[in-house]
Formats: structure tokens, sequence, C-alpha cells
């Protein structure tokens, strides 16, 4: 535990009060650039906690893990609903994320801190790059958050 008193948890009001702050000194796109590369460092580190760098797990093993410890009985970043592989894109569905947490329906609020936590895990758990992007939101009508990622390759036309 890291504080004695009150835990290892905050409150989301807290957090989004830091986004806005965040938004407001330095732009809306300022912000997404540094939440994102904040949320993979955090993902990075995870995976090192998890010991899943360059793991042989399947990619439903590394996800179920990465869903243990950012799920209701780890982090509470989000719940990790689903995985899914469609050729080289895997797609992650998630419910509850922080970033989304009290928005309004249309708001263009991306889960920036949440796509890259997962981002940073995947990279190190399989030793590949990808590139990370959110692709359907809960606050335009889609039932869940989701996030796709494909793999980032110099052979790739």
């Amino acid at each position: 535990m890291l504080r004695p008193t009150l835990g290892d948890f905050s409150s989301i009001v807290c957090f989004k009060a830091a986004i806005a702050g965040m938004e407001e000194a330095l732009g809306e796109k300022a912000t997404a650039i540094a939440l994102t590369a904040a949320g993979r460092t955090r993902g990075k580190h995870l995976a090192q906690e998890l010991g899943l760098v360059n793991t042989s797990l399947s990619l439903d093993d590394v996800v179920y893990k990465l869903g243990l410890a950012l799920g209701k009985d780890g982090t509470r970043l989000c719940i990790i609903e689903q995985v899914q592989q469609e050729g080289d894109v895997i797609k992650i569905l998630t419910s509850e994320t922080l970033c989304c947490a009290g928005e309004a329906q249309g708001s263009n609020r991306k889960c920036t801190y949440t796509l890259g936590a997962i981002w940073g895990a995947l990279e190190l758990a399989f030793g590949k790059r990808f590139v990370g992007k959110h692709t359907e939101s809960v606050l335009h009508g889609s039932s869940h958050d989701v996030f796709e990622f494909t793999e980032l390759s110099c052979n790739k036309k």
C-alpha cells in the first residue's frame, strides 16, 4: 500500500480535474499525447509487474491477466470485456473506462490514458510495436469503448 490511511486509490473526479487542467494549460492535442504516453509507460510497468515481458502466453491469456490487474479487483482503470483478433488487428472491448466516466453522450472525449495503458502492456508482452486507436466509444452509442492495435512493421506496405 502506498498510503497507510487513504490507500492506493483516488477519485475519478480528481483525475478528470487533472485532465481538464492539463487541457486548459496545454490544449487538447498536447494533453492527449501526454496522457497516451503516460498510459503506455504505466502499461509497460504493469507488464513487468505481471511477469508478461516477451511472454509465450496467448493473446487471450495476456489480456485476461491485464483485465484482472485493471478491473474491479485491481486498479479499476477499466473492465476488459473481450478481446478479438481479426487478421493483424487486435481489438480490446472495454467498459467503465476511467476516461469516459461522467462524460455526456456525444462528448468527443477519447480514452487516451486507458488506451495507452493497454497499448504499453501489449507491446512489452509480445515484444512488438503497435499503433493504437480508440475506434468506438460508449459516448457515441457503442456498447463498448473499443481499442484497436495494429502491429507496426517496416516491411508492411
